[in-house]
């Protein structure tokens, strides 16, 4: 991204919040903070627990998303702010990565990606498209719903081969007239036999399948306009057919005040964890590698990219939650801190992936960087 092009969006970024006061009026100052949209993000001074130790595995990045390693061993990115899918290798295995490989580029916003049958499926606003070798790009799915406030599309594969997309609401909260909103669609694993797999999902950013049981989990962005604590994010374990009560129904059990009443939890999923609104959980997975310590083996890690609609923001880091048989053994805890800092934030924690090294990488779209948290006891 070019200074010029940073300024530009900068000013349409000042706009649309200028226009948001005006919608909702002053006391709405009062009720938000600019923290990780206003001003230039940097490099994080990034604090894990004893024995771990941080590096920057790759910077300069503009806008990385989703990131997982494929089957060779080498990190890619969802590169949303160039519209690429790069490669990241570590042929030295320094723990810092080769000069970037793009792999496809003049893609729309790229968010999420996932590895399958000798290609990489990359989720868009309004696609999902096959990035094979040579970087040749091809339609999957070309029909998704594409505006609206929430426009990334996370795709997964089930245990059984099919593919999964989420898709945000339009809108912060409303009746939705694509039932495709809200919602975490299932196709065969060509892209083909649409259906709804469930429901009632606000903003399902991120998608993982845990290990043990082979359960789908799924994180939740709560509503916003409720108040600095409510209603809290969510993560669920998502089977086919659940409804988890979106616009009606927040948390399993918090009526929403303009489309809620009597009976509106009813039959509604409860969550498998909370977490403190407004904090923006996208991606998650499950511990898989070889270098943490035992007790670190199989649990939940999820990236929390930070609130707007909270005066004191939260969020901006890495919590991890403990695990025992493929349920939750505790509550969150946090792990990697650092992006927020004294009120400043550097930066946005976005993907997570596990390295055939057993390190943790984190992707910061604000800043631009790829981290490595690896255990150094």
């Amino acid at each position: 991204m070019t200074r010029k092009t940073g300024l530009l969006l900068a000013g349409l970024l000042v706009l649309a919040l200028l226009a948001v006061v005006a919608y909702l009026g002053r006391d709405f100052l009062g009720r938000v903070n600019f923290s990780g949209s206003i001003g230039a993000g940097g490099q994080a001074d990034v604090r894990v627990p004893p024995g771990f130790a941080v590096n920057v595995f790759a910077a300069g990045l503009s806008g990385p998303r989703f990131i997982a390693f494929g089957p060779d061993g080498v990190l890619v990115v969802a590169e949303r702010g160039a519209g690429r899918l790069v490669a990241l290798p570590d042929a030295d295995g320094d723990g810092r990565a080769d000069p970037i490989t793009p792999l496809a580029e003049g893609l729309d916003r790229p968010h999420s990606l996932a590895y399958h049958d000798g290609a990489w499926l990359v989720g868009l606003p309004g696609a999902v498209v096959r990035v094979a070798g040579g970087g040749a790009v091809t339609p999957v799915i070309d029909d998704l719903p594409a505006d609206g406030v929430h426009s990334t599309r996370t795709v997964a594969f089930l245990p059984d081969g099919r593919l999964l997309v989420s898709i945000g609401s339009s809108c912060n909260v409303c009746v939705e007239d694509d039932p495709r909103r809200a919602a975490i669609l299932v196709y065969d694993a060509g892209g083909g036999d649409g259906q709804l797999f469930a429901t009632g999902l606000r903003n399902a950013v991120g998608l993982a399948i845990e290990p043990e049981t082979g359960a789908l989990w799924a994180t939740n962005n709560g509503r916003d306009l409720m108040g600095d604590d409510t209603p809290p994010e969510t993560v669920y374990v998502v089977r086919e057919g659940d409804f988890f009560g979106w616009p009606a129904c927040h948390a399993g059990d918090i009526p929403d005040p303009d489309y809620g009443g009597p009976g509106a939890c009813d039959g509604v999923v409860a969550p498998a964890v909370t977490l403190q609104a407004h904090m923006a959980p996208l991606a998650l997975l499950f511990y898989d590698g070889q270098t943490f310590p035992d007790e670190y083996r199989g649990d939940l890690f999820i990236a929390l990219h930070g609130s707007w609609n909270r005066p004191e923001p939260v969020g901006y880091k890495v919590m991890r939650v403990p695990m025992d048989g493929g349920a939750p053994a505790g509550p969150a805890e946090d792990f990697a801190t650092g992006w927020l800092d004294g009120g400043r934030v550097s930066g946005r924690p976005v993907g997570l992936a596990v390295g055939p090294d057993g390190a943790l990488y984190v992707s910061d779209d604000r800043g631009g960087f790829i981290y490595r948290i690896a255990y150094q006891p």
